[in-house]
C-alpha cells in the first residue's frame, strides 16, 4: 500500500471531520471564480458603459480575496494539525520515518486542495452565470447573460488555489519535524492551566474600548481632539484602542465574570452549570485571538456591507436631491419644445404630469458673504424668481411657497451638511450680471432644489421685483414630470436624440440608473465579500469547537458513566459552545453600531433600515453556524 492510497483512504474515513472545511475551500474557489469570470465576462462589458471601472473594482477585490483566503485556509489547517497530532505521534511510534509522514500528510492536504478545485471550478461555471445576472439586475440592466466560460478565469482561479493548496500542504508537511514525539501525544493538554483573573486589565479594556468610541462619536469639524492628533492618526488610535481593547475584553474580563459567578456556590453548583463554567473559565485565554479576530471581521463586514447596502437603499431619494424634475434642458427654440412635447404625449408608458416653463437669469457673485473660508471665491449662481419657484413647488407637489420682497432672497442647497456648509440665513451677497450689481440677504435656505443640478447652477430665488431688474437676458428652462421615471430609459433616450448639446439636458432616469450601477456594484461585492468573510469566521470556530470537543471527549464519557445523560450534555454544550458565538457576535455589533453611527453622522444619512437588515441576515447566517457547531460537537463527545 502506498503513502498516497493511505492518504486517501484517510480523507475517505476522516471525511466528516474534513466536510466544513473542504465546503468552505469550496465556497472561496466557487467566489473568486466567478469574481474572475465577472471581470472577463462580456455580457457586462457590452451592457455597462463603465465596464473599465468594473473590470478594475473586480480585480482589487479578487487581490482581498486571495488574502484572506489564503490567511483563512492556513488558519483552518491549524487546527487540523493539532487534532492530527496524536496521529502524527503514533505513526512515529510504529517506526514510521517522519519523511514518510510528512509525505503522506502533504498528500492528504494537496488530495483535498485538488478536489475543492475542481467541484469549486464546476459549481463556479454554472453558479457565475446567476451572479452575473443578478449583478446586472442590482445594477440596473435587464440583460440575460448568456452562458460562457472564459478560460483566462479558469487559468488564473488554477494557479491562485494550487500555489494556496501547496503551501497549506507544506505546513502539514512541516508538523512532524516541529513538535517532539511527547509534545504530540499530549497536544490535547496543552494549555489548561486555570487563568489568572486581573481586575485592573479588566478595567483597562473597558477603558480602551470607551476611548475608542468616544474618538469615533466626536464631531469631526469642531473636536479638538482630533484637530491635535490629526485626521490621519485617530482613526488609527481609534482602530488600535478597540482591537486592544477587544482582546483584553475576552482574555481578561471575561475571566474576571466567570470568576465572580463560581463564588455564588449556590448557583454554580446547580445542575451542570459547573461544568460549562469550568471548561470556559479554563480555555477562555487561549480563545482570546481567535474570538478577537472573529469579533473585529465581524464589524468590518457588518460596516461596509451596511454601508453599501446604505448606499442602495438611498439611491432613489439621492437622485431625487440632484434631479428632482424628470426631464430638464435649456429652451434654444420653440420648434425643438413641440417635437419635445409630442414625443412625451406619444409614448404609452408614461403620462406628462406637469410642463413648465421657467424663465431664469444667470449671475456671478463673490462669496466673502458667507464666511471667511469663502473669501475671494466667485461662484456662478442660476437666479429664479419667487413667482416661478412657488409654481414649480405647487407641480412637485411640495406644500411650500415663499414671500420674498425688495432684496430678500432664498438659497437652495440640497447638499447642505451642517457645519461644512455656510450659514446662509442672514449673510449678505452681491450678485454681478454685467455692469449691474445687486445686493441680497438670505431670508431663507431650503435643503432641497427646484431645478435639476449640472442643466442649473446653484440656485437662488429672489423677490420678483428684484428679478425684473437682473432679467435683461433670460434663458428659458423647459421642465417635464413624467410617470413611471424610474423606467424612462427609451424615452430619456428619445429625448435626448432631439436636443442640441447646448442644452444641458438632465432626467431623473439617467440620475438614477447612474446611481444604481455603482451602488449596485458597491452591495454586490460587499454583499458576496461579506458572505466569504461570515463563512470564513464561522468555520473557524466550528474548527475550533471540533478541536475541543475531541479533547473533551474522555471527560463527557466519565461524566455520562457516573450519571449525566445524553440530555444534559447536548445542554450543558449548547450554553458552552452559545457563550463562545455570542461574545464576537455582540461585540461585532456594537463595534459595526459605533462606526455606523458616526458615519451617518459625517455624512448626514439615515442608515438604520439599511443595518437592521443586514445584520438580521448576518446573525441568521452565524446562528446556522451555531447549530451545525453544537451538533457536531455533541456527536463527537456521545458517538460511543
Amino acid at each position: 500500500m502506498t503513502l498516497f492510497s493511505i492518504a486517501r483512504k484517510n480523507i475517505v474515513k476522516n471525511f466528516t471531520h474534513y466536510f466544513l472545511y473542504f465546503a468552505s475551500m469550496i465556497f472561496s474557489i466557487v467566489i473568486y471564480f466567478t469574481f474572475v469570470s465577472l471581470k472577463y465576462d462580456t455580457t457586462i462589458q457590452a451592457a455597462s458603459e463603465s465596464s473599465t471601472k468594473i473590470s478594475s473594482v473586480f480585480s482589487a477585490a479578487a487581490v482581498v480575496l486571495i488574502v484572506f483566503v489564503a490567511i483563512f485556509i492556513w488558519y483552518s489547517n491549524s487546527f487540523f494539525t493539532r487534532k492530527r497530532k496524536k496521529e502524527v505521534g503514533l505513526y512515529c511510534l510504529l517506526g514510521v520515518r517522519k519523511k514518510q509522514i510528512g509525505r503522506m500528510l502533504f498528500y492528504e492536504n494537496f488530495l483535498m486542495g485538488v478536489m475543492a478545485l475542481l467541484i469549486g471550478l464546476i459549481f463556479g461555471s454554472v453558479l457565475s452565470r446567476l451572479f452575473a445576472a443578478l449583478l446586472m439586475k442590482v445594477m440596473g440592466y435587464d440583460v440575460i447573460a448568456n452562458f460562457s466560460i472564459a478560460p483566462q478565469a479558469v487559468i488564473d482561479t488554477v494557479i491562485v488555489f494550487m500555489l494556496i493548496t501547496l503551501v497549506t500542504s507544506f505546513q502539514g508537511y512541516r508538523l512532524i519535524y516541529r513538535f517532539k514525539l511527547i509534545e504530540l501525544f499530549h497536544a490535547d493538554q496543552m494549555g489548561e492551566q486555570e487563568p489568572k483573573a486581573s481586575w485592573v486589565t479588566a478595567v483597562l479594556s473597558i477603558f480602551l474600548i470607551g476611548t475608542g468610541y468616544w474618538l469615533a462619536m466626536q464631531d469631526l469639524l469642531h473636536s479638538n481632539v482630533w484637530k491635535t492628533l490629526g485626521y490621519m492618526v485617530t482613526p488609527l488610535l481609534i482602530l488600535l484602542t478597540v482591537i486592544v481593547g477587544t482582546y483584553l475584553l475576552f482574555s481578561t474580563l471575561t475571566v474576571v465574570l466567570l470568576k465572580m459567578s463560581k463564588r455564588n456556590k449556590k448557583r454554580y453548583y446547580s445542575g451542570v452549570r459547573i461544568i460549562g463554567t469550568s471548561q470556559l473559565l479554563y480555555r477562555m485565554r487561549g480563545n482570546a485571538r481567535t474570538l478577537t479576530i472573529i469579533a473585529v471581521l465581524s464589524a468590518t463586514t457588518l460596516t461596509a456591507v451596511g454601508t453599501a447596502y446604505s448606499f442602495y437603499y438611498s439611491n432613489r431619494s439621492n437622485a431625487l436631491e440632484a434631479t428632482p424634475n424628470s426631464m430638464m434642458f435649456i429652451s434654444d427654440s420653440s420648434s425643438t419644445t413641440r417635437k419635445v412635447d409630442e414625443t412625451i404625449a406619444k409614448s404609452k408608458e408614461h403620462k406628462l404630469l406637469y410642463h413648465v416653463s421657467v424663465p431664469v437669469v444667470e449671475a456671478d457673485a463673490e462669496l466673502t458673504g458667507l464666511g471667511e473660508m469663502y473669501a475671494g471665491e466667485l461662484q456662478t449662481f442660476t437666479i429664479l424668481s419667487n413667482q416661478d419657484f412657488n409654481k414649480l413647488t405647487k407641480a412637485q407637489n411640495r406644500k411650500e411657497t415663499l414671500e420674498l420682497k425688495a432684496d430678500e432672497a432664498a438659497v437652495l442647497d440640497p447638499y447642505y451638511m451642517e457645519g461644512l456648509s455656510p450659514e446662509y440665513v442672514g449673510s449678505t451677497l452681491t450678485l454681478e450680471q454685467d455692469k449691474l450689481q445687486e445686493s441680497i440677504t438670505f431670508k431663507a435656505m431650503k435643503t432641497y432644489s427646484v431645478l435639476n443640478q449640472h442643466t442649473a447652477y446653484f440656485t437662488i430665488v429672489v423677490s420678483d421685483e428684484l428679478y425684473a431688474k437682473l432679467a435683461s437676458e433670460p434663458r428659458t428652462f423647459e421642465i417635464y414630470g413624467i410617470t413611471n421615471q424610474d423606467e424612462a430609459k427609451l424615452l430619456t433616450g428619445e429625448v435626448y436624440k432631439l436636443l442640441p448639446e447646448t442644452s444641458r439636458f438632465t432626467s431623473f432616469y439617467d440620475a438614477f440608473a447612474g446611481g444604481m450601477e455603482t451602488t449596485g456594484l458597491m452591495i454586490f461585492m460587499g454583499g458576496f465579500l461579506g458572505l466569504v468573510f461570515l463563512a470564513a469566521t464561522g468555520s473557524i470556530i466550528y474548527f475550533k469547537q471540533l478541536t475541543e470537543a475531541n479533547s473533551d471527549k474522555g471527560r463527557y464519557e466519565i461524566l455520562n458513566k457516573i450519571g449525566l445523560n445524553k440530555k444534559e450534555i447536548r445542554k450543558t454544550i449548547s450554553k458552552q459552545v452559545l457563550f463562545i458565538f455570542a461574545l464576537p457576535l455582540i461585540a461585532g455589533i456594537v463595534h459595526c453600531s459605533v462606526a455606523l453611527y458616526a458615519l451617518s453622522n459625517l455624512l448626514n444619512m439615515n442608515l438604520v433600515v439599511p443595518v437592521l437588515i443586514c445584520m438580521g441576515v448576518y446573525t441568521f447566517i452565524y446562528l446556522l453556524y451555531y447549530v451545525i457547531t453544537v451538533n457536531a460537537y455533541y456527536k463527537i463527545v456521545t458517538q460511543n
